[in-house]
């Protein structure tokens, strides 16, 4: 199993830049909405090298952790943390902008909401800020602001692992919430994915308010 490091961030903040990391989950879904994190770790709770018996040890890409382990994980997460921020965006923009477009938009939320928090706590601080995105493409609508996307970053940042986890769980207990408003479609179980019982249960019931409707097509 392959363990983020926290390597990069230690190379942005010897330079004198808050490294952020910043990933987004729910673009396959065909409910709910697609939900963006970023964060910034305390580099004084992590050290110069990742070690299997710290508290970040398990910290990885979400989709390679068990729900149960995720909800241990943000705990240990939040508490070492400077600020995180979040970013999420719904069915209905999905299907205006498409899910692309969304994603990003989530991620520019997060990082948005991040920043606010980190100038809300230290007002007088000024320092230079970079933000390292999962994937291939960078965030727009963030002027002077230093960017790194990288491909597979939730394997390979500690940070974006960390924002994936903070995204998943945030996410899930969205999908949960909407579980109870439609008991029929198990949003509770599959979270919104194509699952058969999904696809089932929307030939049966038909779609509700929170499908993404232009995700339709797959069924």
């Amino acid at each position: 199993m392959q363990h983020p490091h926290f390597k990069n961030e230690l190379v942005a903040i010897e330079k004198g830049f808050l490294a952020v990391g910043c990933d987004e989950v729910g673009r396959g879904p065909l409910a709910g909405p697609v939900v963006a994190a970023a964060c910034v770790l305390d580099p004084e709770s992590i050290g110069k090298y990742c070690s299997k018996n710290k508290w970040y040890a398990r910290v990885r890409d979400s989709k390679m952790t068990s729900e149960e382990e995720r909800e241990v994980l943000l705990e240990k997460i939040l508490e070492h943390t400077l600020a995180h921020g979040l970013g999420i965006i719904w069915q209905d923009q999905i299907d205006k902008i498409n899910i692309h477009n969304a994603s990003l938009l989530a991620m520019r939320r997060a990082v948005e909401d991040l920043l606010s928090k980190l100038a809300h706590n230290t007002p007088s601080r000024s320092r230079r800020i970079v933000i390292f995105v999962d994937g291939r493409f960078t965030i727009p609508g963030l002027p002077n602001i230093e960017q790194k996307s990288i491909i597979s970053g939730d394997a390979q940042v500690l940070s974006i692992a960390a924002a994936s986890i903070i995204a998943k769980v945030h996410r899930d207990n969205i999908m949960k919430e909407l579980h109870k408003k439609f008991p029929d479609y198990g949003f509770s179980r599959h979270k919104g994915y194509g699952t058969k019982q999904h696809k089932l249960a929307i030939k049966k019931h038909g779609i509700t308010e929170v499908h993404r409707k232009s995700f339709m097509k797959v069924l």
